[in-house]
C-alpha cells in the first residue's frame, strides 16, 4: 500500500477519539471477564493470546474460553506483592479509541479506584444480579462522584444466572438510581449484560427484549464526551521554558505544558500568574508546526509578544478569568499512606499542576464514612483508604479552581517528604 494512501488513515487514527473509562466492582462481580469479553469482541487480542486462553481454559476444566485469564497475569503479579495499583487496557473500534483503568474490586484498595478515575470520562460499576448492590457498589459510586467523573454506567452482570428476571433488574436499577440521587451524578446508564456470554457486550441481546436501552459498547462508542470539557476558563501551566542553545535562533521563548481547560489562539490578550502580568500571545508551535488554536489536551509552545519573566510553575489565563492565586486551601482529601495517618500538624509537599510547595495540614474539619455518608467531625486522623475535609498552608500561593470546575487546576497530590512517596491525593473545594 502507498505511502499517500496509509498517510490519511494514520492521520484520521490520530484525530480519533478517546474515552478514558474506569471499570470498578466488588470481588467476582465480573471485572476481568467484562474486559475480557470487550477485547475479545472488538478484536483486539492476538490469536495466540486467544490459544494460550483457551488452553488454559481446557486446563482447569473450563467448558467455555475463561475470557477472565486475559487479565488475570496482572492480578496474580498484584497478589505477588508487586506495585501495579491500576491495570490499563487498550482497545479501539472505528469510531473510538478506548483506555481502560482496571482498579481491584477489594475494601481496601480505594486509593487504586481513585487513581484510576481521577482521569476518567467514563466510570463502569458491576454488580452481580445475584446479589444486587453491596457496601462495594455504593463505595464506587460515591467516589465515581467525588472525582467529578462525567458519566457512569452501572452493570448489572450475570443475568443469565437469574434467567434474565426483568424484576431482579428493576430492584437493583431502583435501588442504584435512589443512592444516586444522594450524589452529584449528572449522567447515569444502567445495563443489563452477561459478560461471559457475551449479551449486550457488543450487540443487543434477544434473551432481554424487555431492555430497550443500548448495547454497553455502543453506549461507549457513542457517549458524548467533548462538552465535558471546560473550555471557557483558559488555564495553561507552565512546564518549561525554551530558549534554543543555537547561534541561529537567538529570539525564540517559548513556554511549554499542556493545556489544562479553555482555548488559547494567537492574538488573545492573556494574564501571567503570580505576577500579574499582561501580553498577546504571538503564536502555538507544536510539534508539527504552528496552529491557530490549542484546547485540553494539547501540548503546545506558547510565544508571547512581550518579554516577561516566567519560569515554571506559572500559569498564562485570560486577564478577567483567572484561577484562585491562594495559600489557604479546603479539600477532600483521599490518604494513601500504609504507614503513618494524615494528621493536623502535619507537613507535606504539594504537587499542583506545575507547581510544588511544602504545606501544613492546618485542621482536619470531619472524616467522611463513604457508605452512609455520615461525617464524623470528631476524627483525630486519616488513615490508609479514609477520606475527609482538610484544612491546608501552602508556602507559596497555588493557582487553583475548585474541582467541581476543573479538575486539572482543583486536584493535587501530597508526597512524604521524608520518603518521597505520594501519600494522599486531594480535590480543591474552596482556595483563598
Amino acid at each position: 500500500m502507498s505511502q499517500s494512501v496509509l498517510e490519511p488513515e494514520a492521520a484520521a487514527a490520530r484525530n480519533m477519539d478517546i474515552l478514558r473509562f474506569a471499570t470498578a466492582g466488588s470481588v467476582d462481580d465480573g471485572k476481568s471477564t467484562l474486559i475480557g469479553r470487550l477485547l475479545y469482541d472488538t478484536k483486539t487480542i492476538f490469536a495466540d493470546q486467544l490459544e494460550a486462553v483457551e488452553a488454559a481454559s481446557a486446563s482447569r476444566g473450563d467448558e467455555y474460553t475463561n475470557l477472565a485469564l486475559l487479565t488475570d497475569g496482572l492480578r496474580a503479579e498484584r497478589e505477588q506483592g508487586i506495585t501495579i495499583d491500576v491495570a490499563y487496557r487498550y482497545f479501539a473500534t472505528p469510531r473510538r479509541k478506548f483506555i481502560i483503568a482496571d482498579t481491584p474490586g477489594h475494601i481496601q484498595y480505594t486509593r487504586n479506584m481513585v487513581t484510576g478515575a481521577s482521569t476518567a470520562d467514563l466510570a463502569l460499576i458491576l454488580v452481580d444480579a445475584r446479589k444486587g448492590l453491596v457496601e462495594q457498589s455504593r463505595r464506587h459510586a460515591f467516589l465515581t462522584s467525588l472525582l467529578r467523573v462525567p458519566h457512569l454506567v452501572l452493570c448489572i452482570n450475570k443475568m443469565d444466572l437469574v434467567g434474565w428476571d426483568k424484576e431482579v433488574y428493576d430492584r437493583i436499577a431502583d435501588e442504584f438510581t435512589s443512592f444516586a440521587a444522594k450524589l452529584d451524578i449528572t449522567d447515569l446508564t444502567i445495563i443489563p449484560i452477561s459478560a461471559l456470554e457475551g449479551d449486550n457486550i457488543a450487540s443487543r441481546s434477544e434473551k432481554s427484549p424487555w431492555y430497550e436501552g443500548p448495547s454497553l459498547l455502543h453506549h461507549l462508542e457513542h457517549v458524548h464526551i467533548a462538552s465535558d470539557r471546560n473550555l471557557v476558563d483558559v488555564r495553561f501551566p507552565v512546564q518549561y521554558v525554551i530558549r534554543p542553545q543555537s547561534t541561529t535562533v537567538t529570539d525564540y521563548r517559548g513556554y511549554a505544558g499542556q493545556v489544562a481547560s479553555g482555548v488559547l489562539k494567537p492574538g488573545d490578550d492573556v494574564l501571567v500568574l503570580p505576577s500579574g502580568m499582561t501580553s498577546k500571545i504571538a503564536a502555538i508551535d507544536t510539534a508539527d508546526g504552528p496552529v491557530d488554536e490549542a484546547f485540553p489536551p494539547m501540548s503546545v509552545t506558547v510565544r508571547l509578544t512581550d518579554e516577561i519573566d516566567i519560569s515554571r510553575g506559572d500559569m498564562i489565563c485570560r486577564p478577567h478569568n483567572a484561577p484562585a492565586v491562594a495559600q489557604d486551601i479546603e479539600a477532600m482529601v483521599c490518604w494513601m499512606d500504609e504507614t503513618a495517618p494524615l494528621r493536623v500538624g502535619g507537613k507535606y509537599t504539594i504537587k499542583h499542576t506545575t507547581r510544588t510547595a511544602r504545606t501544613v495540614v492546618r485542621g482536619l474539619q470531619y472524616k467522611l464514612d463513604v457508605n452512609t455518608l455520615h461525617r464524623d467531625e470528631d476524627a483525630p486522623e486519616l488513615k490508609l483508604n479514609e477520606i475527609g475535609r482538610v484544612r491546608l498552608r501552602t508556602t507559596v500561593p497555588l493557582l487553583a479552581d475548585e474541582y467541581r470546575r476543573n479538575r486539572t487546576t482543583g486536584g493535587f497530590i501530597l508526597i512524604d517528604e521524608a520518603t518521597n512517596r505520594t501519600v494522599g491525593a486531594g480535590m480543591i473545594i474552596e482556595a483563598a
